[in-house]
């Protein structure tokens, strides 16, 4: 679903059950009022129960949209019909003015993941200097974001929302069905 889309949507009183599927630190940096933080371990661990409380449309929301169609996927396999992405994730929201809920500023995890891999060939590469072979772990990490760009996922990315600062108050699926059940 385009952002204008959904964000006419929002205006008319007529918006469809919004699920964000970041990590929690992520969804308290920046999210649409209205949405749900169900992050894409926890959906996946307990579609089963989310199915009988999202009866009606459904659109998916992350960063970027990557997060988002694994989250449909997951959804789909399980017998929901009605399910959308915000193609764009919440960078194309908020590039096209749609209403966000701000907390503290953090980093995203993508720039956290350049952060780490970065760091890990600048001193692999340097050490490799003095200690040969070193350089071979920078090459591994290479080979690894290489894969991560071709499949759509990023096992780095997975390591670092395990993090305190990313996980934040862990997401409870029974208070999520429970909003979802008191929300018409």
């Amino acid at each position: 679903m385009a952002p204008a889309v959904l964000h006419a949507l929002v205006r008319e009183g007529r918006a469809p059950r919004l699920l964000d599927v970041r990590t929690p630190g992520e969804f308290r940096t920046v999210h649409i009022p209205g949405s749900y933080n169900v992050p894409l371990a926890t959906l996946r661990e307990h579609r089963a129960e989310l199915l009988s409380h999202l009866d009606e449309e459904v659109v998916l929301v992350c960063r970027s949209g990557a997060r988002a169609a694994q989250a449909e996927k997951a959804l789909a396999e399980a017998g929901l019909p009605n399910l959308r992405v915000l193609e764009g994730g919440m960078n194309a929201w908020e590039a096209a003015g749609g209403p966000a809920n701000r907390g503290a500023e953090r980093w995203d995890m993508e720039r956290q993941v350049r952060l780490v891999a970065g760091s890990i060939v600048l001193v692999t590469g340097l050490v490799g200097v003095f200690v040969p072979g070193a350089h071979l772990v920078g090459t591994a990490i290479g080979a690894g974001l290489t894969y991560a760009a071709l499949s759509n996922s990023c096992a780095m990315g997975v390591l670092l929302s395990k993090l305190p600062y990313n996980r934040g108050p862990r997401t409870d699926i029974r208070t999520v069905i429970a909003e979802l059940r008191s929300t018409p």
